[in-house]
């Protein structure tokens, strides 16, 4: 199994592109010139319109828990199989939004399992998080006698894990808002709904309808992924979206789902069998996170935002064994084959796969 190489760097590929490549903790974006973006949409006949900047998005098989990207021994610097398993889970999710007529999304094609060609959106500044279960942080702040949060107040007696009464919208901001009053400058903070009501402009919205709209589409598709993932006896728990504003081909601005959605990256899914029998068994990086709480010396680094410098430099040196990115890649590529409905093939080397396809198909690789 070890003999994968995994795509732990994935924003040094020989791909042409306009500017410097944007590198996030597991995804790289490659901005493509103004002439390949309108050759690509004229060529492959995108629903764009002429004029969309076009974006290479590679996924990586990093693996970030705490603000910090994790290590395995042997060079296995990363979980062999999670970056198709990402990819693949949003991809089947944004395909039943738009087939049961939610937002569309920001993906125009997808060359090869860890790529998507996506256009560019004018990205709203709210992480879009909705809780059916009480659970994490949020359980963690509740037991220590907080009962509001992001402006709405729980009721008493809530145990750990159990159900909400309802499905709970909790945003928090996307990246560092600065100049507001009521919100700190600080990325991931919480916010309520009238902290974004006030400051619009602040948060990148259009209008206070399309703040609605955003609670609209995100509780649809909350709703959607949740019923699905029941017919697997999967419990869907938390998840965080992100929105963003493009144009339609006949001028309009629409608000469109961007980033991905219901993966084991970005929510918390529950085996249903376990839950009834008063058993949490994590289909998500929960897990990880919890093994990297059980495995690293002291805890403590982990959990507390003050000893951030101790837990860059825990992140840089610690090495996890490679059966433990074994153990985290079965999690991964095991709900996403039963989400999407087949197993799913991993590359063992997508790196060549993915230059080979973007300069035979797509005319996008610098022949160096």
């Amino acid at each position: 199994m070890s003999s994968y190489k995994v795509l732990d760097v994935n924003d040094d590929l020989p791909i042409r592109t306009k500017g410097a490549v944007h590198s996030g903790k597991v995804r790289s974006v490659y901005w493509l010139t103004d002439e390949d973006s309108a050759r690509l949409i004229a060529e492959k006949g995108y629903d764009v319109p002429a004029g969309t900047e076009l974006a290479i998005m590679v996924i990586s098989d990093r693996i970030s828990a705490f603000d910090c990207i994790w290590q395995g021994e042997n060079g296995l610097n990363g979980v062999p199989g999670k970056g198709i398993a990402l990819n693949s889970v949003a991809a089947h999710w944004f395909k039943l939004f738009d087939d049961a007529g939610l937002a569309g999304n920001h993906i125009v094609d997808i060359p090869h399992p860890y790529v998507w060609i996506v256009r560019k959106a004018s990205t709203v500044r709210v992480e879009a998080i909705a809780r059916q279960y009480i659970t994490g942080s949020m359980w963690r702040d509740y037991a220590k006698g907080i009962r509001n949060f992001c402006g709405i107040e729980l009721p008493e007696g809530l145990q750990a894990n159990q159900k909400l009464p309802e499905l709970l919208i909790t945003p928090s901001t996307k990246g560092i808002i600065t100049g507001l009053d009521d919100v700190p400058a600080v990325d991931d903070v919480n916010i309520s709904r009238k902290n974004i009501t006030d400051n619009l402009s602040a948060f990148n919205f259009k209008s206070a309808d399309d703040v609605a709209k955003y609670e609209q589409l995100l509780a649809q598709g909350f709703a959607l992924i949740s019923d699905e993932l029941a017919k697997l006896d999967q419990i869907f728990v938390d998840t965080k979206f992100e929105f963003g504003y493009v144009e339609d081909t006949d001028g309009q601005e629409k608000l469109i789902y961007i980033d991905e959605v219901g993966t084991p990256d970005s929510s918390r899914i529950w085996d249903g069998p376990a839950y009834r029998d008063g058993k949490i068994i994590e289909n998500s990086k929960e897990g990880f996170r919890q093994l990297l709480i059980n495995n690293v010396p002291d805890s403590d680094v982990l959990l507390n935002k003050d000893r951030m410098g101790e837990r860059e430099e825990l992140a840089k040196n610690y090495q996890l064994p490679v059966d433990v990115m074994m153990a985290v890649s079965e999690t991964y590529v095991g709900i996403a084959s039963k989400i999407v409905g087949q197993e799913l093939v991993i590359p063992t080397d997508p790196r060549s796969e993915v230059i080979a396809i973007l300069g035979a198909q797509y005319g996008l690789i610098e022949n160096h």
